[in-house]
């Protein structure tokens, strides 16, 4: 399916992010974008730059995480022939090839402190010296960076350099979680299943269902957008009948009584002061006939969990992995029966 570039949303707090982008997109200065996964950081940089003096020069997308260590120096900023092994030729980096335009750093975070000394003189100087190389190369960039980590904090923990945040903190756009957009899981859930009834040749929209409308409103979205986008199409898909409203979605796609179960052995450190959560025996079925088994069920499911989760010290991680669920479910299951509190 084709790149998404629209902004779907009517939330002040979306809109407002929004807005600020488009404020800081004239000013030729260093833009951070904050934002858990799925937030829709890219496209909040390809605003910047679309709507920027450089929209007609070339905007250049680089993830530092998928860049192995010995090798992002290289990628930013180029190497001479011969630099290292494997150098067969000389190459420019994404520095040179943004000249003129806006160069995009996903993943910020991950720049090893070596590469962040070299692209702190980048950015102050406007200089960048090939790898094998003592000529430095006059460069016109501008840096739009982004990361779901919160900068300072790294700092504190001296894993990011505090003069390269200074630096690039000209402005700092901080996306809302999909969680905190107020009226926007149905609009976006519209939009992306009127989408994907249409490549599957719907005649109509049917829209969704009341049980899938209220999942929507109670699931937390840890993917945000991206999840959401997720969900809503392989709901599509896989109902069988366009006429009525789509009323059953599926949060997790690995979700099956046939999965494999992985066990990996706890540290030894991380076992000294762990629960004893294997030590402690089920719960027993309420004894007697049931004369509603879908009640029985619930309260013996919330009777478990309360009870894990008091054995737990009320840790939710812990929990999860004493009843083999993952996070996520265990907190959609505590929110079902009202132990989130």
């Amino acid at each position: 399916m084709e790149r998404e570039t629209q902004f779907i949303g009517q939330s002040a707090a979306f809109q407002d992010a929004v807005e600020r982008a488009s404020l800081a997109a004239s000013l030729d200065r260093p833009v951070l974008v904050i934002g858990e996964r799925g937030t829709g950081k890219e496209l909040i940089a390809e605003r910047l730059h679309r709507l920027s003096t450089r929209w007609d020069r070339p905007y250049v997308i680089m993830n530092c995480a998928a860049m192995p260590e010995t090798l992002i120096e290289s990628e930013l900023f180029g190497h001479e022939a011969g630099a290292f092994t494997g150098a067969t030729r000389t190459r420019a980096g994404r520095f040179e090839e943004a000249d003129g335009g806006t160069l995009f750093l996903d993943e910020l975070a991950t720049m090893s402190m070596g590469a962040q000394e070299r692209l702190l003189r980048a950015v102050e100087y406007g200089e960048v010296t090939r790898v094998g190389s003592s000529r430095p190369i006059r460069v016109d960039v501008r840096i739009v960076a982004a990361t779901n980590e919160h900068l300072p904090a790294l700092v504190d923990d001296n894993r990011f350099r505090a003069d390269l945040l200074d630096r690039l903190s000209f402005e700092v756009i901080t996306l809302p979680p999909l969680r905190a957009r107020e009226g926007d899981i149905e609009v976006l859930a519209t939009y992306f299943g009127q989408r994907m009834a249409a490549v599957l040749g719907w005649e109509e929209w049917p829209g969704f269902g009341p049980r899938a409308l209220a999942a929507m409103e109670g699931h937390d979205w840890p993917g945000n957008v991206r999840e959401l986008r997720n969900v809503i199409e392989r709901a599509i898909y896989r109902w069988a009948d366009p006429e009525k409203p789509v009323d059953a979605l599926s949060f997790d796609p690995f979700a099956s009584p046939w999965q494999p179960v992985t066990r990996k052995p706890a540290a030894k450190d991380e076992t000294a002061g762990a629960p004893a959560t294997d030590a402690a025996p089920a719960l027993a079925p309420p004894p007697g006939p049931v004369s509603d088994l879908r009640a029985a069920v619930d309260g013996y499911e919330k009777a478990i969990l309360a009870d894990t989760m008091a054995r737990c010290r009320f840790n939710q991680k812990v929990a999860a992995e004493a009843l083999g669920l993952s996070y996520d479910q265990i907190r959609h299951a505590l929110k079902k029966h009202g132990l989130n509190q």
